[in-house]
């Protein structure tokens, strides 16, 4: 997989399948806005400001948004390697917290996958310390009829 081929299709598929995403979405207006950049290795890699507006318990990212965030990487991931699946389970580690104020660094990678299912790690770094990690199932996207 080239990191071109690789960029473009994150940015077509996250256009097409999370047009209003609040952890990707670019035009989510109350959405977070993340922007995803793919590495050589495949991976993907968004940072975040921990803003205020975020807070669990005083001075500490709520515990919800770390798993969205996770979650995010991780889809994002799959998108680069020109998949589409959902989310089927989610598994969080939260190791220190991480602190309001201060830029972290979530990132994702594919550990394992096959025609039918994917599995896939991330990670929040802030202060070159893993604050939180994460592993998750993704199968093939099934929409919903109407």
């Amino acid at each position: 997989m080239s990191s071109d081929s690789a960029k473009a299709d994150l940015t077509r598929i996250r256009a097409q399948e999370h047009a209003n995403c609040m952890v990707c979405s670019p035009s989510s207006k109350s959405g977070l806005g993340l922007q995803f950049a793919v590495s050589e290795d495949g991976s993907v890699e968004a940072t975040f400001g921990c803003d205020k507006a975020f807070q669990g318990y005083a001075d500490v990212l709520h515990g919800g948004l770390i798993s969205c965030l996770l979650d995010g990487a991780m889809t994002n991931c799959m998108f680069a390697h020109g998949l589409a699946p959902v989310t089927a389970e989610l598994n969080v580690r939260f190791r220190h917290p991480v602190v309001i104020g201060q830029q972290a660094t979530v990132r994702a990678r594919i550990q394992r996958s096959s025609s039918r299912l994917h599995l896939v790690e991330a990670e929040i770094v802030q202060n070159r310390q893993v604050k939180a990690t994460a592993t998750g199932k993704f199968v093939k996207h099934r929409r919903a009829r109407d």
